[in-house]
């Protein structure tokens, strides 16, 4: 499957800095669509698509790190850059530490053009992830998330609703591998728990 075009979104509150960043990242020839708001972002985005957004950490109503919480909770792919003024490096030391990919002390635009190729890679990483999981079916993950936590296939088979054999279970655990790329039950396991936003 070709991979679908990726775009950067700039959700700061600050106009100036929002048109330099556009400018500056319409240069690189990136697709870039900038926000004035948390708000206006969380209501304009197709939040299942996999991308970047580069979102300031002090914001009016909605500050940053709501925005990036609410992310989280509708289990996002975007990865997430923090703009950080330099009082709010701890802040952003701590929104890293519960997921965002990086932060950018803010106006240091060559610190961000530094950051965006590996923060892209993992934004197309994470596109590929999504596809494969979408290859599943619904029975297919629900078994992949129980074969993932070290569960025998007589124990997924018993706890399923509905319920089926462990020869379907046996079924299900092969095409998850071969879909998902994984040679065995470890392999699945560290691969779901490196993409903890899959549904």
């Amino acid at each position: 499957m070709k991979d679908a075009p990726l775009t950067l979104y700039v959700v700061d509150d600050d106009e100036a800095l929002r048109r330099s960043l556009l400018l500056l990242l319409f240069s690189q020839g990136l697709a870039v669509q900038a926000f004035e708001s948390g708000e206006a972002f969380l209501d304009a985005v197709d939040l299942r698509q996999p991308g970047c957004v580069i979102l300031d950490l002090r914001m009016g109503a909605m500050s940053g790190l709501a925005v990036f919480d609410h992310l989280r909770s509708q289990h996002s792919p975007l990865v997430t850059l923090f703009l950080s003024g330099h009082g709010d490096i701890p802040t952003a030391l701590e929104a890293v530490r519960r997921g965002a990919y990086d932060w950018v002390t803010k106006p240091d635009t060559q610190q961000l053009l530094d950051k965006l190729p590996a923060a892209i890679a993992e934004a197309r990483a994470r596109g590929q992830a999504l596809r494969m999981w979408e290859e599943l079916t619904a029975r297919e993950r629900e078994v992949a998330r129980l074969v993932g936590l070290g569960q025998p296939n007589k124990e997924i088979a018993r706890v399923l609703v509905p319920p089926c054999g462990p020869r379907s279970v046996e079924t299900h655990r092969a095409n998850i591998f071969s879909k998902l790329q994984c040679a065995n039950d470890n392999e699945l396991g560290r691969w779901l728990a490196a993409h903890p936003w899959l549904e």
